[in-house]
């Protein structure tokens, strides 16, 4: 089977069960292209942390195959298949300094002293942490730290690196920073990344493509702009960005247009994405910035009254909640700019969209 793959890391009918019954991944199959960042973003117990782990080597599969490089890997041991790993909790050794952690994947590997020192003082450079490498983690920051981890993880010119939350215990702006960081480390490099994270806006900062699990299958992948866009179903939708649902039973179809009949009374013009058919019940997914206070006459196909509930001031936009067809978490973002009304809570005001900004989706489970 050598050679036989095309793409960089490839599942093949993957699976993997812990107690020999529950499948935790359910017949995975999925190519990543060489120097591709793709994350692997679900809630908990979604099974992307598990898939990882297989690929990583520290979990066998119970079933399929996994190739990298075009190489069948199951049966080859985690320090034989030349991946970085990056952890959430950094896993340095605290009585090294830096600059011997960074040392020790290459002194594993044999490596000559003079290429070591080379490749720990490039790679400390590369994290912008030049003249570190005399300190001990312990008298690093965490977002320092977690730059030496990367650095580990880059300083044998690996296949693959592998990265499960490894932003999670920085606090936001650490967080946002190396987000950045490690975007651009990524571009330079040009080295192939898959991440692991349950935090939909850093999915959505760094990656080329983002694979969202749910109960162990992957519901949709795709770049970025495309899954917030156009969601595939009613749990992507819900689970990239802020999301307004409403339920209601397709009346007609009409090409590529739906009408749907809504529970709390009048009717909606939207995109039929993934529904069963007249007859039956769906979700209609809508962004919040899509939406519009008071549209003119005839400028949005779907015009409902509502009240507003809620205004939060958020420097840019004012996030506004209104009540609308019996919702009172319906939300829409109104911008901070000239020519927007102020409004007041209790105001009455009209509320529109248009069809193809609203997806008729699968009848997704209420919570």
């Amino acid at each position: 089977m050598a050679n036989s793959i095309e793409a960089y890391v490839s599942f093949r009918e993957v699976q993997k069960s812990y107690d020999g019954e529950t499948l935790v991944v359910k017949n995975l199959n999925l190519d990543i292209e060489k120097g591709e960042f793709i994350t692997m973003l679900g809630p908990s117990g979604s099974g992307k942390t598990t898939c990882l782990m297989m690929l990583a080597g520290f979990e066998p599969a119970t079933h399929g195959e996994i190739y990298l490089d075009g190489n069948p890997i199951n049966n080859v041991p985690p320090h034989k298949r030349d991946i970085g790993m990056v952890f959430q909790n950094y896993a340095l050794f605290p009585h090294m300094t830096v600059a011997e952690n960074l040392a020790f994947p290459l002194q594993v590997r044999k490596a000559p002293k003079e290429e070591t020192t080379q490749r720990v003082n490039r790679a400390l450079d590369m994290v912008q942490l030049g003249g570190f490498g005399g300190r001990r983690p312990g008298q690093l920051s965490g977002g320092q730290q977690q730059r030496v981890a990367v650095a580990r993880a880059l300083v044998f010119d690996p296949k693959l690196v592998l990265m499960d939350e490894p932003l999670g215990a920085l606090d936001k702006n650490l967080r946002e920073q190396m987000q950045y960081e490690i975007k651009h480390i990524h571009e330079n490099l040009e080295v192939t990344v898959v991440y692991v994270t349950h935090d939909q806006s850093e999915a959505l900062t760094m990656s080329n493509r983002i694979a969202v699990f749910d109960d162990g299958v992957i519901q949709q992948l795709a770049a970025p702009d495309v899954l917030y866009e156009k969601p595939d179903n009613a749990f992507v939708a819900s689970f990239i960005g802020e999301n307004n649902r409403l339920f209601g039973q397709v009346r007609g179809v009409n090409g590529s247009g739906c009408t749907v009949e809504l529970e709390g009374g009048g009717e909606v013009q939207a995109l039929a994405v993934n529904i069963d058919g007249q007859g039956t019940e769906t979700t209609l997914s809508l962004r919040p910035e899509r939406v519009v206070i008071n549209p003119t006459n005839g400028s949005v196909p779907n015009v409902f009254d509502a009240r507003v509930e809620e205004l939060i001031y958020l420097g840019d936009h004012v996030r506004t909640r209104v009540n609308l067809c019996g919702h009172d978490d319906f939300i829409v973002k109104v911008p901070n700019a000239a020519g927007h009304a102020h409004l007041k809570p209790g105001e009455q005001v009209k509320v529109g969209w248009m069809a193809e900004d609203c997806r008729a989706l699968d009848a997704s489970v209420r919570t």
